[in-house]
């Protein structure tokens, strides 16, 4: 096998129910208790639990009336995200004080290349470990971490001892780890591509690497590709300190649902006029509009055209998502509009990197 593969040291770190956690750390009155973050009304949706709402099944994306009827104690409070973002800045002060590294998900996750890091400590683990314990000492919350040797494992292994708890997976355990790993467990895979593969006999890390790469392809498309690879715990994308924007983006959802295309135009102007403000602040331009449309019973449907130029002027997004909108009719009533620009002018080739497979180096600290 080749010595050659780019084996890192990667940490994944992951604030527990962020969201939640806040405010209950502001809110002494809510420890302990089912607490979700979003509105309690009928059009509502949970933005975060708490563990304890966990318990009954209640989950982020989830509608406040499902929500309310799998715990009738939960307590619903407002996000409030500017308190989320300072306290999201002093995390991430504590990560560059170990890496400049650092590639940020979210408020609440970034990834870290120690691999050569601040401290000039050999151990990823270590290194993991004492981050969370800043974490807390700073903030009062918790984190979990996920260590192993690149970015996909790593975000799977940070899941694996929530919460507050970190799971590293060393070079010699990767191949091991996926193939017992459960499918619905690998990133990447949701709820609907893991009911297709468990009818294609695929329920385990095993399984999946049992498909060659052109059946994986053949069902689904160029993830297949991407499924091939992981599995054999190959995913050599980079730490990347400055995230560029595959897309930009911005929706609405509605106080009463929407039921014919004349009263979503109107709508349509405001988030057409949104998204413009956003791309001219960032300096932004692309070739791809793509309409959402999610329907009362949840149900959401994507239409896409991309254009031979690029484009930012509010009047042309709003004529594509028009034409986008008549391109088919509506299978329902419509409680979410949205409009998107990809294929941005801010994104470079990226050169096609040269398939490998894992070496096992024993002698990689972790």
């Amino acid at each position: 096998m080749p010595n050659d593969f780019p084996l890192r040291k990667i940490i994944h770190v992951d604030m527990d129910a962020f969201y939640a956690s806040v405010e209950q750390l502001d809110n002494p009155e809510l420890r302990g208790k089912p607490v979700a973050v979003g509105g309690s009304s009928k059009r509502g949706v949970v933005a975060a639990a708490s563990y304890e709402a966990r318990k009954y099944g209640v989950r982020s994306a989830m509608s406040s009336v499902m929500a309310q009827r799998n715990c009738p104690e939960l307590i619903f409070v407002n996000a409030r995200f500017d308190r989320y973002k300072e306290i999201s800045k002093i995390i991430r002060g504590i990560f560059y004080q170990y890496t400049d590294l650092v590639e940020p998900l979210s408020l609440d996750e970034a990834y870290l290349d120690v691999t050569v890091n601040k401290k000039g400590n050999p151990s990823a683990s270590l290194l993991a470990k004492e981050i969370r314990e800043k974490i807390f000492d700073a903030t009062g919350l918790n984190a979990s971490a996920g260590i192993s040797i690149n970015k996909f494992i790593a975000k799977v292994a940070s899941d694996i001892n929530k919460p507050n708890g970190q799971k590293t997976v060393n070079p010699e355990e990767v191949l091991q780890f996926l193939e017992d790993l459960e499918i619905r467990k690998f990133y990447g895979v949701g709820k609907v591509t893991a009911e297709k593969m468990y009818k294609l006999g695929i329920f385990t890390g095993k399984d999946l690497k049992l498909k060659t790469e052109p059946f994986l392809e053949e069902n689904f498309g160029k993830s297949g590709s991407y499924y091939y690879n992981v599995v054999r715990g190959i995913h050599n994308s980079e730490v990347k300190p400055h995230r560029i924007p595959k897309s930009v983006g911005a929706e609405r959802t509605f106080n009463e649902n929407l039921s014919s295309e004349v009263f979503m135009l109107e709508r349509l102007d405001h988030i057409a006029e949104e998204l413009e403000k956003r791309l001219k602040k960032a300096n932004i331009a692309g070739k791809t509009v793509t309409l959402k449309i999610k329907y009362s019973d949840f149900t959401l449907n994507t239409r896409s055209k991309t254009l031979a130029y690029f484009i930012s002027a509010k009047s042309l997004i709003l004529e594509t998502a028009k034409e986008l909108l008549y391109q088919e009719k509506l299978q329902n009533s419509v409680r979410l509009l949205g409009i998107s620009l990809a294929n941005l002018n801010t994104q470079k080739e990226e050169k096609d990197s040269k398939k490998e497979i894992v070496t096992v180096q024993l002698k990689f600290e972790f």
